[in-house]
């Protein structure tokens, strides 16, 4: 049988794009075009020839702005350092011993050198980029040049059936891709450039042998199909995959150590200490002084601090073995004595390293820098070293006694699968001959006490997958802790969280503290920093891990809390705190934070704009709340996602629905926002994980096919779980004809479920007779028990405008948080109402929570 091409993506061809490519014909290359050719080779001539070789055999991956970053980097050992970071961030699979991309690169490349020789031939470069083709038939007809085709079941590159026509032109050069912009003449021996169509050269093709005629026919065709678009298929075959985190570079470049040619310089100490050890590591405490009269003063509205950037390298056998990078604000108001102590932090194995550090004054311009040799001991128990500067000595001396050892642990083991019901055991590995007890507690409510090992516990999930929280604790025979760790259970792949293990509550800290910061990061995903703030004053920021800063308290011990924040590169941030020093009552005080995205409609339904705070108010189980934080969210990230019903039922309606789901795509997604698409029928599929990227979500709706039964309420269930661990903003619309045939899941437990993610959910109910009252009423109460809405249609065409009152919707919301004043501990649902003082205008929220 012969391939056919089953799965088309959308192409739109501008015609602002032939005149672009025409101007660019008529531009020669200046005096800037040809200096920077000549940089570029001055740069690769003092590359080592292993570095030149790699640089040639990842030219089909490199992005342009990776490849001038690595030519601009001055030292050998920093850019074999980048070439290890450029396979990192591609590695699919971090957690492994293996890069599974590079291995995979490396074998391809190896394939390509062996059958084709050169790597600049078409057919390497689909090969490397896609694979080797399912179905392969060389062509050898008197009258063509020699040919090979072609056939992708699901290219790599393109996610859909692909067959291609590579030929040899004069029989002695690389085998080129054809593309039917070239004509059929190009592709016979004698260059007939008058033949224009496959009718004739059906003579020739005639004479072929059968397999032949038809694979060429077959890839003809393909290619003649898809006419003008057929470049950007060949664009496409021809794209490499992008980096996971694409701002990566930007953040290898910040970490040079080198200080520019000409620049002013200043005076500084560096004292380091090896105060502890953590597990195998050795803890290496660097304290940078700077003397006050050396530093720069600055003020901006009405504040006055000292800021500096320290970035550090630590180089072992000549190849960095480690690099750094803070940011430290000290407040004038804060700083005592005669210099200004920045503390950094690195854990290393013993043996000898060389360390290189720069601090740069930011309001000054100005730097410091120095390079020594580190020779870092093997401690045994207690520190081996003492800060030379008694004063620092003494103000460090507490936060560093927090300093675990390594000789007592206990880590909580995750569950091999992500999604937890029912009964499950829970494991733990602990370290250390001191645990004499383990309390476990599930959501801040002790479930059990262990007195012997092993230290786990039978946990009983429910049916539906909630997010839970488990912590275990433990302690010696004296009952004084020694050891704790948290799980966050059902989170889901998209969680970003940070957790605070130091400081402890109940712990007393009088002049100095350890914070150390614990981050989930979503799949694919990278942290840009971390800062710890002592109340809201900014201490440090953190562009590596480990996460972890000593904290001078200073002379004053009143109330106060230690927070960390984390960051994403596009602005996505997640925080936790923790109380220091806090009266025993507090301990047991339960506050419970809750937020709101708050539509307000008029009587149109249309979005409402310029309301105040004192427009809304919050009523908990009836009881009036004050809201402590209050805007307009239409600058802040979204997470939205569509659930589509590809049953049966939705076959005729299948491709209007997808045209209209990428234009909602398409139309609501900006750069800081994220996106899911999720398929069903008799079960749930994740097509797309959560990304901006809308060539990946137009991907993920081609080729779509109605087939098998539903199962409603699973997928719903699937869909809201792989919300969980998102912070801000979230919707999901359901796209279906509202029946449900195949759910373990009933509509109660769904619903249930819902109220419990925190999701607001847009219905669409499509080609839903009036006569179905039940289906009705269960779409209408799932969109308004989670602050969204229902809709209707009779016909798809009408989807594209409910999407576009969706976008708007969600870019028109108030958000509202407040503290509850309901501070029991109990798991009952609490309802939520939101009222304006504004005639003729509905809010419109999530009805309630559970605690």
């Amino acid at each position: 049988m012969q391939p056919t091409f089953k799965h088309r993506r959308r192409l739109v061809i501008l015609a602002a794009a032939a005149l672009a490519v025409g101007s660019l014909l008529l531009v020669t290359p200046g005096a800037d075009a040809k200096g920077k050719k000549e940089i570029e080779r001055q740069q690769i001539e003092r590359l080592t020839p292993e570095q030149r070789a790699w640089l040639e055999e990842v030219a089909l991956l490199i992005t342009k702005e990776e490849r001038a970053a690595f030519l601009a980097i001055e030292k050998d050992y920093q850019r074999d350092a980048f070439i290890e970071r450029f396979w990192k961030i591609r590695d699919p699979y971090p957690e492994t011993g293996r890069n599974e991309f590079k291995d995979r690169w490396d074998a391809r490349m190896r394939e390509v050198r062996s059958m084709f020789g050169d790597p600049q031939d078409d057919r390497a470069v689909v090969l490397l980029l896609n694979g080797f083709p399912d179905g392969q038939v060389p062509i050898k007809c008197s009258g063509f040049y020699p040919a090979e085709v072609w056939y992708y079941e699901r290219a790599e590159t393109l996610g859909y059936e692909a067959l291609l026509l590579f030929y040899q032109r004069w029989g002695a050069n690389r085998f080129i891709l054809w593309n039917p912009m070239d004509g059929l003449g190009g592709l016979l021996r004698q260059g007939d450039a008058s033949v224009a169509n496959p009718g004739d050269i059906n003579g020739i093709l005639n004479s072929c042998p059968h397999e032949q005629a038809a694979a060429l026919r077959a890839a003809i065709r393909f290619a003649s199909q898809a006419g003008l678009g057929f470049g950007m298929i060949e664009a496409g075959l021809r794209e490499a995959p992008e980096p996971a985190a694409k701002e990566w570079v930007a953040t290898f470049n910040s970490y040079t150590t080198e200080i520019p040619e000409e620049a002013t310089t200043f005076s500084a100490e560096l004292d380091i200490d090896y105060p502890a050890r953590r597990q195998s590591r050795t803890i290496v405490q660097g304290i940078v002084s700077v003397p006050v009269d050396q530093a720069s003063l600055a003020e901006f509205g009405g504040h006055e601090s000292y800021n500096f950037i320290l970035t550090g390298e630590v180089l072992r056998d000549r190849k960095l073995f480690d690099s750094f990078r803070y940011r430290f604000n000290l407040p004038l108001e804060e700083v005592t004595g005669d210099k200004l102590p920045m503390v950094f932090e690195r854990f290393l194995r013993p043996g000898v390293y060389e360390l290189a550090v720069r601090l740069e004054d930011l309001n000054a311009k100005a730097f410091f820098g120095l390079r020594r040799e580190l020779e870092v001991p093997l401690v045994e128990g207690a520190p081996v070293a003492q800060p030379e500067d008694e004063e620092t000595r003494a103000l460090l001396a507490e936060a560093n006694a927090a300093i675990a050892t390594g000789a007592t642990t206990l880590r909580i083991v995750p569950p091999r699968t992500q999604l937890q019901t029912g009964m499950r055991r829970i494991d733990t590995l602990s370290t250390g001959s001191d645990i004499a007890s383990v309390t476990f507690s599930l959501d801040d409510r002790t479930i059990l006490k262990k007195t012997a090992p092993p230290w786990n516990v039978e946990l009983d999930f429910g049916s539906l997958p909630r997010m839970r929280t488990l912590v275990a604790v433990a302690h010696d025979s004296s009952g004084r802790e020694v050891a704790r760790d948290e799980l966050a259970l059902n989170t889901g792949s998209q969680r970003f969280a940070v957790r605070l293990t130091e400081p402890r509550r109940g712990v007393r800290y009088r002049d100095s503290l350890r914070a150390e910061a614990v981050i989930e990061v979503p799949e694919g995903r990278v942290v840009e920093r971390v800062e710890f703030y002592l109340n809201e004053t900014l201490v440090a920021t953190h562009y590596q891990p480990p996460f972890t800063q000593p904290i001078l308290l200073g002379t004053e011990h009143e109330l106060s809390y230690v927070r960390a924040v984390a960051y994403q590169p596009d602005g996505n941030a997640t925080e936790a705190a923790v109380f220091i020093n806090a009266p025993d009552y507090m301990e047991d005080l339960n506050i419970q934070f809750v937020e709101l995205f708050v539509a307000a409609l008029d009587r149109e339904k249309r979005p409402v704009y310029e309301l105040a705070q004192s427009d809304f108010s919050v009523f908990e189980d009836g009881q009036q709340q004050r809201a402590v934080r209050f805007e307009l969210v239409s600058n802040l990230p979204i997470h939205a996602g569509i659930l589509i019903d590809i049953s049966a039922s939705m076959d005729e309606n299948l491709e209007i629905a997808r045209n209209a789901a990428l234009g909602f795509f398409e139309e609501t997604i900006k750069p800081r926002d994220r996106a899911t698409l999720i398929t069903f029928n008799d079960h749930p599929n994740l097509e797309v994980k959560f990304t901006n990227d809308i060539e990946k979500l137009a991907g993920g709706l081609a080729g779509l096919k109605a087939e098998r039964g539903t199962a409603l309420y699973d997928s719903l269930v699937f869909a809201l779980y792989y919300f969980n661990g998102l912070k801000g903003q979230r919707a999901l619309v359901l796209l279906s004809d509202g029946k449900d045939e195949h759910s373990r899941f009933s509509y109660e437990d769904t619903l249930e479920y819902a109220r419990r993610a925190g999701v607001a959910l847009y219905t669409v109910g499509l080609k839903l007779p009036k006569t179905q009252l039940e289906p009705r009423k269960r779409l209408n109460r799932l969109a308004a028990e989670t602050g969204g809405r229902s809709f209707f249609v009779k016909e798809p065409a009408e989807l594209p405008a409910i999407y576009e009152t969706i976008q708007k919707e969600l870019r028109s919301r108030y958000y509202l948080a407040y503290q509850s004043t309901n501070t029991e501990t109990d798991n009952e649902f609490r309802a939520i109402e939101v009222q304006v003082a504004r005639n003729g205008v509905q809010a419109k929220t999530l009805r309630g929570y559970y605690p």
